[in-house]
């Protein structure tokens, strides 16, 4: 059974001279399939530096150890965080191909009566060379 949710996606990037916090708020779709929590949302890039923006498409999949995130339309990417593995992507965007590596240090899932947050702490590369430690926590509540 779906449901319709809203998803909060907080991050922050600890770097050398600064800290850069990010949040982003959607209206979204969850279920739970074959022991797996899914959420289906959208956001939507606007226009930039003479560049036309677009929206994606954004499936996120989880369980209590792993946290999967696969982007779609105006920008192309799946990450994967899994504790204690790095993986390789290629993010796909308007202006380019980026190689991302992900160093995932951990990731916590926590299901509460309001609903469920996931919180994921790794490092990342973009084109072989580091950029940050990275924080993200995302929770997932009932509309």
């Amino acid at each position: 059974m779906k449901k319709e949710v809203l998803i909060a996606i907080a991050g922050l990037q600890f770097e050398i001279n600064e800290d850069e916090a990010l949040e982003m708020i959607s209206p979204g779709e969850y279920y739970f399939r074959n022991g797996k929590h899914y959420v289906l949302y959208e956001e939507l890039t606007e226009d930039e530096g003479g560049i036309k923006g677009g929206i994606t498409k954004n499936t996120l999949k989880f369980s209590e150890d792993a946290v999967e995130l696969r982007k779609s339309g105006f920008n192309n990417v799946v990450m994967t965080f899994e504790k204690g593995k790095k993986t390789m992507t290629c993010y796909q965007t308007p202006v380019g191909n980026l190689m991302i590596g992900i160093d995932t240090n951990s990731v916590s899932v926590t299901e509460l009566p309001e609903g469920i947050v996931v919180d994921i702490r790794y490092t990342l590369d973009v084109n072989y060379n580091h950029v940050s430690e990275c924080v993200i926590k995302i929770k997932i509540v009932e509309r």
